[in-house]
C-alpha cells in the first residue's frame, strides 16, 4: 500500500507539473497571438494607470529612463506601458492576460528577451544570441530591475552582488586572502565582473572582453605583456596555468604554492637541492624558487635565460 501510495504522489506530481507547463504554454500562445492582431489601447498608460496607478513599483517606472517623458527613445514615446507588456486586448474587464517579467513572469525567458531587444540589440549586445546566458534561458529581468530609478545592476557594487547570485564559486574566491581588488570588498576600487567579461555574450571563452585571457590581463598588467628575450612559456601561453583569476589562498593568486607550483613543470630541475621533500632546503625559505628567479614572468636582462635577471 504504502509502494502504491508513492506511485500515486509521483503520479499526481507530474502531473501537475505538466498541467502548468501546459498552462504556461497555452499563456504564452495567446499573448504572441495577441501581439499578431496589435489591438492597442488608444489611451495607453493613462488606462493602465486607472488601475494600476496606486501600485508604488509601477510609479517607480516614471522615475527610471524607460518612464521619461523626455525621450524619443523611451517606451513612453511609443506605445507606453504595452510597448513592453504588449497590446492590451481584452486585459480590461475580461482579465485577459499581458506579458510579465521578473518573478511573476508568464512567458519564456526567450520571449521577455525579444521585447526588450525589440529596442536594445545593438553593438554592446550583438552577441547575446548563442551566449552562456542565452543558452542557460536568463532574461533581461533576472539581472536587470526596470521600475526603478536606477537599476543596481549598473553600479559596480550592484552588479557584482548581481552576478553573485548564481555564480557562487566565483563569490568564494573574491573573497580568499588573495584576490583583485573587487568594489565593495576594497575600499575605493570601482572594479566589477564586466571589467573582465561581457554579461551579454562574447565570441571568446568565458564571455572575456578581449579576444582571450592574456589579453584580458594585459589590459591591465600591461608590464607582463612582453615581448622580452627570454620569454616563459606559461606566461605566454596562459596566465590561468599559475594563476586563479577569481581569487586564491596563495599569494599573488597562484593556483599552488612554490615550489610545488615550479615542479608541476620542472620536476627535473637539476639542482643539488633537487625535488623539495619537506626537509631544510633552498626551497624552503623566503618565496622559494622566486630567491633566485624573481623574473618569472619574462626577461630582458643579457643574462636573462634563467629569469634571474
Amino acid at each position: 500500500m504504502k509502494q502504491l501510495s508513492r506511485l500515486l504522489s509521483t503520479s499526481l506530481l507530474v502531473s501537475a507539473v505538466a498541467f502548468s507547463a501546459h498552462a504556461s504554454d497555452n499563456v504564452q500562445t495567446q499573448l504572441i497571438d495577441k501581439f499578431q492582431q496589435g489591438q492597442y489601447s488608444g489611451k495607453g498608460a493613462d488606462g493602465c494607470l486607472m488601475c494600476h496607478g496606486r501600485d508604488e513599483q509601477v510609479q517607480a517606472l516614471f522615475a527610471s529612463p524607460h518612464g521619461s517623458l523626455d525621450s524619443s527613445a523611451s517606451p513612453m514615446a511609443r506605445l507606453q506601458c504595452e510597448t513592453c507588456h504588449g497590446p492590451q486586448g481584452k486585459h480590461r474587464g475580461k482579465n485577459e492576460p499581458m506579458i510579465n517579467f521578473g518573478n511573476d513572469a508568464n512567458v519564456s525567458a526567450e520571449l521577455q528577451n525579444s521585447v526588450c531587444l525589440s529596442c536594445h540589440e545593438d553593438s554592446e549586445r550583438r552577441d547575446w544570441h548563442g551566449s552562456r546566458h542565452d543558452f542557460s534561458e536568463v532574461a533581461c529581468s533576472d539581472c536587470h530591475q526596470i521600475h526603478t530609478a536606477s537599476d543596481p545592476v549598473l553600479s559596480p557594487e550592484g552588479e557584482i552582488a548581481t552576478c553573485t547570485r548564481c555564480h557562487s564559486s566565483e563569490a568564494a574566491d573574491m573573497n580568499k586572502r588573495s584576490a583583485h581588488p573587487m568594489a565593495g570588498l576594497h575600499s575605493g576600487s570601482d572594479m566589477s565582473c564586466t571589467s573582465c567579461h561581457s554579461a551579454h555574450g562574447s565570441l571568446t571563452e568565458s564571455a572575456l572582453k578581449a579576444v582571450s585571457l592574456n589579453d584580458t590581463c594585459y589590459s591591465c598588467h600591461a608590464e607582463k605583456r612582453g615581448p622580452v628575450v627570454w620569454e616563459h612559456a606559461p606566461v605566454t601561453d596562459n596566465c590561468a596555468s599559475c594563476h586563479s583569476v577569481h581569487g586564491s589562498v596563495n599569494d599573488a593568486m597562484l593556483t599552488r604554492r612554490a615550489p610545488q607550483l615550479c615542479q608541476s613543470c620542472h620536476a627535473s630541475d637539476g639542482h643539488a637541492s633537487r625535488v623539495y621533500d619537506g626537509q631544510s632546503n633552498a626551497f624552503v625559505s623566503g618565496q622559494s624558487c622566486l630567491n633566485c628567479h624573481s623574473q618569472v614572468h619574462g626577461s630582458n636582462h643579457p643574462a636573462g635565460s634563467l629569469l634571474e635577471k
